[in-house]
């Protein structure tokens, strides 16, 4: 079997009983980093020496068949350094082997930088979308493909490129867009400055310290025309949804009038 099991992101009191037996009993770890992996277990009091295997970026793909064929035998414990593996860590092309060759794949839920940043942020939460690290290169083109993603956007950046990351994603997506910078979360330091993307692109300017994620709000729904809408419901009910449903799935989109659409959309 193979379990993914999320560790704390900053403070050790956020690691779960679930982790605590899990490392306790486990035979062999497949880890980020091994150090890490080491300085875990003795911060937490936990007496048991697995076997450790290195599962990183550079190796991630190459070990993948090795450690499926472990899991058959035993159970493979998957570490990032914090947080859930698989989330912009290693662990992915694991867990695609291992549903491939039939092998269990489960997890151990726990602390997640993008969850907390995203409830601490302010921002809207019922819909989100998760990018990742920006890219060095590139990323204002980048942004600029998302300008219009309706949702709220998380990113991972680093310290000392979060002042132009923000410079760039003001102009990317306005200066007035609303933001979070979440820095250090669950830690001592722990710090979420909420502004504009301006505010913040000053803020941040000479960089910061510490693991940052940001949060950008969605962009807002463009304005339709009444006769848009109109069209819109009639291009729904061809497909076969019935005027309710599409005049109501219109509406909320656009913010136009229910109850206009329906009565226009029934005239010839």
């Amino acid at each position: 079997m193979i379990i993914l099991a999320a560790t704390p992101i900053g403070n050790l009191g956020d690691a779960s009983r679930r982790l605590v037996e899990a490392l306790g009993n486990a035979e062999l770890i497949a880890a980020e980093d091994t150090r890490t992996t080491v300085q875990l277990l003795r911060a937490l009091g936990i007496d048991n020496r697995p076997r450790l295997v290195a599962l990183h970026e550079h190796n991630e793909v190459a070990k993948a068949a090795e450690l499926v064929e472990l899991a058959r035998e035993v159970d493979v414990l998957v570490l990032s350094d914090a947080g859930m593996p698989t989330v912009s860590d290693p662990g992915f092309p694991l867990v695609a082997a291992a549903v491939e060759a039939g092998v269990t794949v489960t997890a151990i839920p726990g602390p997640s930088a993008v969850l907390t940043a995203l409830a601490v942020s302010g921002l809207p939460t019922d819909r989100f979308c998760f990018e990742g690290f920006l890219p060095r290169k590139g990323r204002l083109a980048a942004l600029r493909a998302l300008a219009a993603e309706p949702r709220t956007l998380v990113f991972f950046e680093s310290p000392h490129r979060i002042g132009d990351a923000l410079a760039d994603a003001a102009a990317a997506f306005g200066a007035d867009r609303r933001a979070a910078v979440c820095r250090e979360l669950t830690k001592l330091h722990e710090e979420v400055a909420r502004g504009t993307l301006a505010e913040l692109a000053e803020r941040f300017a000479e960089g910061a310290r510490g693991e940052i994620v940001l949060v950008v709000a969605g962009a807002a729904p463009a304005s339709a025309s009444f006769e848009d809408g109109v069209a819109q419901v009639r291009a729904l009910t061809a497909s076969g949804t019935r005027l309710k449903d599409a005049t109501a799935e219109v509406a909320e989109a656009t913010g136009l009038s229910r109850r206009e659409l329906y009565e226009a959309a029934l005239k010839p």
